[in-house]
C-alpha cells in the first residue's frame, strides 16, 4: 500500500475513468489498472465495480477512498513539518461561497506571494459538510458559519476541532422589485425561497426568519451559486438571503430592495493539533 498506488486510487475514484485518470497522471491506463489489481490484492477486496461501460466506487472502495486520502495528507503533512515548510506542501481549504467570493481573493493573492512553493487546493460548499470533511481530515481547513448542529466553539472543542472568528457578515434578505412595501421576512409574498443544498447555515438563517416552517405553500430552489440565486431574484422567481459584501458584488444592489437580517460570523475552523507551517502562514494572514 505505498504513497504512489494511493495517488493512483484517488485519482480513479475521482475521475471513475481509467483513461481520464492515466492521463491526469501522466500514465498509460494499462499501468494504472495494473496498479489497482495490486492494490486491491493488497487490501483484500475490490475498490471499483462495473456499471455498464464504466466503472463506480465499490462500497469498499468508499470507505476506503477516505483513509487513502488522510493517509496521503499526512504523508504530505509530515514532509512539510520535518523541512519546516521548505517542501511547500499542500494545503486543502474547504470554503462557502461567499467567501470565496468576497473574502478570500485577497488574502489568498497575498499568501501566494509569500508562500508561492505551497499549492492550495480550494472547494466550496454547505458549512455542516466543510465542517465535516475538516473533521474527517479530508480537508486541512475550512472558513464556514457554525451550523447550530454543531453546539458553537465549545462544542467544536468537544470534537477535536478549534475554531477562530475571522469576519463578521450582514446578512440581507433580497426580494423582487415587486415588494418595496415588505418591512419585515414574515411579509414577504413570494413563496421561494433560493438557497444551497441542506447544511447551508445561511439557508437556515433563511427558512427560520421566513417561518418556512409553520407557513403554507414555500418552496425551496436550490442552486449552486449566488448569481443564480439573485438572478432568480430579479425575475421575480425567488427571495434569496445573502452576506452584504457578497451583494455588493453584483450590479443590482440598487434596482432590488432588502431587509436587514441580522449577521452571521466566519470561522476558520482546524482540526486539533495541525500546525504544520502553511496553515500557520495562512492563520496569521486572516482574522487580524
Amino acid at each position: 500500500m505505498d504513497p504512489e498506488s494511493l495517488k493512483i486510487f484517488v485519482a480513479v475514484a475521482s475521475e471513475l475513468s481509467i483513461t481520464q485518470a492515466a492521463a491526469r497522471l501522466g500514465r498509460v491506463p494499462s499501468n494504472v489498472t495494473t496498479r489497482i489489481q495490486q492494490l486491491e490484492a493488497d487490501i483484500g477486496a475490490a475498490l471499483f465495480v462495473r456499471v455498464g461501460k464504466r466503472i463506480a466506487l465499490s462500497s469498499a472502495g468508499e470507505r476506503f477512498l477516505q483513509y487513502a486520502q488522510r493517509l496521503l495528507s499526512l504523508a504530505d503533512e509530515a514532509r512539510h513539518v520535518a523541512t519546516q515548510g521548505r517542501a511547500g506542501g499542500v494545503l486543502r481549504i474547504g470554503t462557502m461561497e461567499s467567501t470565496a467570493a468576497s473574502r478570500l481573493p485577497p488574502v489568498l493573492a497575498a499568501f501566494n506571494v509569500k508562500h508561492a512553493d505551497t499549492r492550495i487546493e480550494l472547494c466550496t460548499g454547505p458549512s455542516a459538510q466543510l465542517l465535516e470533511q475538516v473533521r474527517l481530515q479530508t480537508l486541512d481547513c475550512g472558513f464556514l458559519a457554525l451550523p447550530v448542529s454543531s453546539g458553537g466553539v465549545a462544542g467544536l472543542k468537544a470534537s477535536g476541532l478549534q475554531a477562530r472568528k475571522v469576519w463578521r457578515e450582514d446578512l440581507l434578505l433580497l426580494l423582487p422589485s415587486g415588494e418595496r412595501d415588505v418591512r419585515r421576512a414574515t411579509q414577504v409574498r413570494t413563496r421561494a425561497l433560493a438557497a444551497f443544498k441542506q447544511g447551508c447555515t445561511y439557508r437556515g438563517i433563511a427558512e427560520q426568519k421566513l417561518g418556512l416552517a409553520g407557513a403554507p405553500g414555500w418552496t425551496v430552489h436550490e442552486m449552486s451559486s449566488y448569481h443564480a440565486m439573485i438572478a432568480g431574484v430579479a425575475a421575480g422567481a425567488c427571495v434569496t438571503l445573502l452576506p452584504a459584501s457578497v451583494l455588493a458584488l453584483s450590479h443590482v444592489v440598487a434596482a432590488l430592495p432588502t431587509l436587514a437580517a441580522g449577521h452571521a460570523d466566519t470561522y476558520l475552523v482546524w482540526r486539533e493539533g495541525y500546525d504544520v507551517p502553511a496553515f500557520q502562514q495562512l492563520l496569521d494572514g486572516v482574522g487580524h
